[in-house]
């Protein structure tokens, strides 16, 4: 069986485009900065728009670019590191939760959030929205699904809607025994709400951590936390994280 030869495959276009324009980010731009329109661009640096675009995106993707409504593309601040995970025994809504509520309806989940509570496919759950700000600024929203069977003494409700409905959901969950959960991270893009509530343009980069909630034997909660790539560094565990930080020298070579 042949080999690849990596080494005979030449740099995309786009690529080498992307190291050129970091190092002139570094050495030209300041954050907050707005970058030429893409036609300048491109005729400065001899590529074509497409190939521009591809470039544009990586850096976006990495956090060093943000694309602002009405505004245009400017050079984004560092990331900032958000804790996830840090509490492995706690409901959401726990004292210590950095999440803040805002709404809660019954409504049908998505097929794949009622395969994984085990409900039918017409059950309505619980679907309480909150949102987590970092640093003065909103950084992710969640959908936090519970069905009725986790919540049964919730028999009635005085707020009918909002932040205070929210609260009650996630009080009455916390009387269950909480007996683990587990996470998972993948990368994503920013549907038409995400993208709204986190002044993102539609199909933009987001993290997306969704956990499962285990009571009873049993998922009793299933939550899907979407944050913003390129403001996000999300770190586990209770420290802030490893952190290192890339010199143009470093990126050039």
């Amino acid at each position: 069986m042949g080999t690849t030869q990596l080494e005979s495959v030449p740099e995309p276009k786009y690529w080498h485009l992307r190291t050129v324009l970091s190092e002139a980010l570094d050495s030209e731009f300041s954050v907050g900065e707005i970058l030429p329109n893409e036609r300048d661009l491109a005729a400065r640096f001899g590529v074509a728009r497409a190939t521009l675009r591809q470039a544009l995106e990586q850096l976006e993707l990495e956090g060093r670019l943000q694309r602002r409504r009405g505004v245009g593309t400017t050079v984004a601040p560092p990331r900032v590191g958000v804790a996830v995970g840090t509490e492995q025994h706690a409901w959401p809504g726990a004292p210590e939760d950095a999440w803040q509520p805002v709404d809660s309806a019954m409504e049908v989940p998505p097929a794949a959030v009622a395969a994984a509570l085990e409900t039918g496919s017409d059950d309505t759950v619980h679907t309480v929205r909150r949102s987590r700000t970092s640093h003065g600024q909103l950084v992710a929203t969640e959908l936090l699904y519970i069905p009725a069977a986790s919540v049964p003494d919730l028999t009635a409700i005085d707020a009918p809607s909002g932040a205070a409905r929210a609260r009650a959901v996630l009080r009455e969950v916390q009387h269950l025994p909480l007996e683990g959960q587990d996470r998972a991270v993948e990368l994503g893009s920013a549907r038409a709400d995400d993208a709204r509530d986190l002044d993102r343009l539609p199909g933009s980069p987001v993290l997306v951590v969704t956990t499962r909630f285990f009571a009873q034997g049993r998922t009793a909660a299933l939550s899907v936390a979407t944050y913003r790539a390129d403001t996000c560094r999300l770190t586990f565990g209770d420290s802030p994280g490893v952190e290192i930080h890339h010199t143009p020298e470093q990126r050039a070579s």
